[in-house]
């Protein structure tokens, strides 16, 4: 089950979020409502890619008595960091520019039990008829020059609404229960610490994230066995 899921948000929280956030935004009400609309959408995508997800790895401890997925976490990009996003790309603040320049305001992570199970939930969900791949960066293969490392993949799937059929992108972020440790430390020093701080513990951090990977495959060697 989806261990993190945000509540649908209506026109008048939207709209007291962002009167609050600082942002000189500016957006009429009748937008505001289409962006509430727009977000629900979303957030139908989030729950049929968790849902798929789930069923998923029920249908794979049935047949190979494993699961693949640990646990699921879901996010929805709040409007601040919308509309924010929006600002720095120079894009007017309209609904209809959103699908093709913003693809993660919808996203999952899903934390594996070993690193052989990224690829398989890639490969499994990547086989529905109904989802469509559109991005794809392996950065397990290829780690970030910090020691960041995770499967990013941005999917397509089609959302049923009263009147008619979206097709809706979803982020999807697939990692072990290591390497998502390792980022939850990471991003606690980008960004909650200040840089003299972070830039002390990098080097560590980099060293760190090698030592974690080896010790996963060393877990995932002796899985194989079992």
């Amino acid at each position: 089950m989806i261990n993190q899921r945000s509540s649908t948000i209506n026109v008048n929280q939207m709209r007291d979020m962002l009167s609050t956030s600082g942002l000189n935004i500016g957006v009429e009400v009748e937008e505001l409502t289409k962006f509430a609309r727009m977000y629900q959408t979303y957030e139908s995508a989030q729950h049929e890619i968790a849902t798929k997800l789930e069923n998923l790895d029920a249908e794979f401890q049935m047949n190979y008595n494993h699961n693949p997925i640990h646990h699921l976490e879901g996010r929805m990009k709040d409007p601040q960091s919308l509309f924010g996003k929006l600002q720095r790309k120079n894009l007017p603040m309209t609904v209809d520019i959103i699908p093709d320049n913003i693809f993660d305001i919808a996203g999952i992570r899903v934390i594996t039990n070993y690193i052989d199970d990224i690829y398989t939930v890639e490969r499994l969900l990547v086989a529905q008829d109904d989802v469509t791949l559109l991005k794809r960066k392996d950065y397990v293969e290829n780690p970030k020059p910090s020691g960041y490392r995770s499967l990013h993949l941005v999917v397509e799937i089609p959302v049923f609404r009263s009147t008619g059929v979206e097709r809706v992108p979803v982020e999807i972020q697939i990692r072990t229960i290591g390497m998502d440790m390792w980022a939850s430390l990471e991003h606690k020093l980008r960004y909650k610490t200040d840089a003299e701080r972070a830039e002390e513990f990098a080097d560590n951090l980099i060293g760190y994230a090698n030592e974690l990977n080896q010790i996963e495959q060393n877990f995932q060697n002796i899985h194989r066995e079992l």
